[in-house]
């Protein structure tokens, strides 16, 4: 079967055409902004990427076409597509019928984590010997890929709540139908899609209904947001997890910085995970990933020894490379929440050290100004920010930005703030560059002026 996926190139999408390809079906794919690690990985599976939505991209005509939440009315292909009768689904819906129908799908949903937690699921369940599928919005290291067909009968799938399509407003994660279902955290976020916090409630609820009797869902002890998700209904067995505080996944003796913990399960010490993580939010996306694994039937010490070889996904606080002492990291971080967890982090591995932040508020919230009362907050523990603006900023940066005083510059290009890094910093520094987009790939610019100067 021929199948052509428009906006091949995003993280799900491109999972989509992984996967398909794997299952013997050509697979061919248009997209407008192509940038690695995607575009690399579907070029190295043999899969023809198009640059554009040209209708000539669908001649001839497929036997399915995979429609990206990106693509719109209006779009050529989308309306070349409707026009001629083509048949069309999402992606989403592909995987549920391709895939998911006769698989034990564990998901893994939430604001915050949904990546990384879902990377740590599926490496445990393969150190176990499970060789699980997955699909996940990123590319952990121990896989070196984003998404496989894996073996029956385990399923790991990152569970977005963003819209499915433009033919398909429910969220995505309602076509998966978990049966064991990890909850992270539940914040505002989507402001393109979602009004308020409650109607995101709403689509978790949904959620919720779908998981049987039978499943789990794990959660956090203490977010109120997602309590009142489930005090809406609930027909799931639950567990909750928390780093600090006594529940049924626990901690004990937890280094400071997160490197190494006691994992206490229903009051028994399980095991300690020493690894090259940290974080407090780590920690936290590790305790919900050994509780989805033992209920999959991987014991809490076999998950407890994944960990220690667990090697995040790309672009998670990852270091990119050193040059003349100053260290380069990418993180995916966008929303407030995220960048003050980042950056915390990052502070308690480097203490004194100058922390240099640049920041591309690049998401659809970001640029509609949702968050900016809370950006300057979330970025107090930098010691110099970077704020990088385009065009379509709804915003005033140097007023929202104000709050940080002389700490904090707005600039208006790349070019300029490569410079100004490159001018600036010193040995010992740690430069954090925050985008969920390619940055016109500003990090490894960055590496080669600090290289250009010595």
């Amino acid at each position: 079967m021929h199948i052509h996926i428009l906006g091949i190139c995003g993280t799900f999408m491109g999972g989509i055409a992984l996967i398909a390809r794997e299952l013997g079906h050509q697979v061919t794919g248009s997209d407008a902004r192509v940038y690695p690690p995607m575009s690399t990985q579907l070029e190295a599976a043999g899969i023809a990427l198009m640059e554009g939505y040209e209708p000539s991209h669908l001649r001839p005509a497929p036997d399915a076409v995979v429609v990206g939440n990106a693509m719109s009315r209006g779009n050529p292909a989308v309306e070349y597509m409707l026009d001629q009768g083509l048949r069309y689904l999402s992606g989403p819906q592909w995987l549920a019928e391709n895939v998911l129908h006769d698989r034990w799908v564990v998901a893994v949903a939430g604001t915050h984590g949904k990546t990384t937690t879902a990377g740590m699921v599926a490496w445990i369940l393969e150190y176990a010997g499970l060789k699980p599928g997955f699909l996940i919005g990123g590319v952990p290291h121990n896989f070196g890929l984003s998404a496989r067909s894996g073996d029956l009968p385990f399923f790991v799938v990152e569970a977005d709540e963003y819209d499915t399509a433009f033919f398909d407003k429910r969220s995505k994660f309602v076509h998966y139908r978990p049966r064991t279902l990890v909850l992270n955290n539940l914040e505002f976020d989507h402001a393109d899609i979602f009004d308020d916090l409650p109607q995101i409630q709403r689509q978790f609820h949904h959620l919720v209904r779908i998981v049987p009797g039978s499943g789990l869902i794990i959660s956090p002890k203490r977010d109120q947001s997602l309590q009142a998700v489930l005090e809406q209904g609930c027909w799931t067995a639950r567990t909750e997890f928390d780093a600090d505080h006594s529940c049924d996944w626990g901690t004990d003796n937890k280094a400071a910085d997160g490197s190494a913990f006691d994992v206490i399960c229903e009051g028994v010490n399980q095991g300690r995970v020493s690894w090259g993580l940290t974080g407090e939010h780590n920690v936290n996306n590790a305790l919900a990933a050994l509780a989805a694994a033992r209920h999959t039937g991987v014991p809490a010490a076999t998950g407890i020894h994944a960990l220690a070889g667990f090697e995040d996904v790309i672009r998670r606080m990852e270091l990119v490379g050193t040059v003349g002492g100053v260290k380069v990291y990418d993180d995916f971080a966008h929303h407030p929440t995220a960048i003050q967890t980042t950056l915390a982090g990052l502070r308690r591995q480097v203490g004194e050290q100058r922390i240099i932040a640049v920041l591309e508020p690049r998401s659809n919230t970001m640029r509609l100004g949702i968050h900016a009362q809370t950006l300057p907050g979330s970025l107090q523990q930098a010691d110099e920010v970077i704020l990088y603006t385009a065009d379509d900023l709804d915003w005033d940066a140097d007023g929202v930005m104000a709050p940080l005083g002389g700490k904090c510059r707005v600039m208006k290009d790349t070019e300029s703030i490569v410079s100004v890094l490159a001018a600036g910093a010193r040995p010992g520094d740690s430069i954090l560059v925050m985008s969920n987009g390619g940055f016109e790939n500003i990090h490894q610019r960055i590496l080669n002026a600090l290289g250009g100067r010595l």
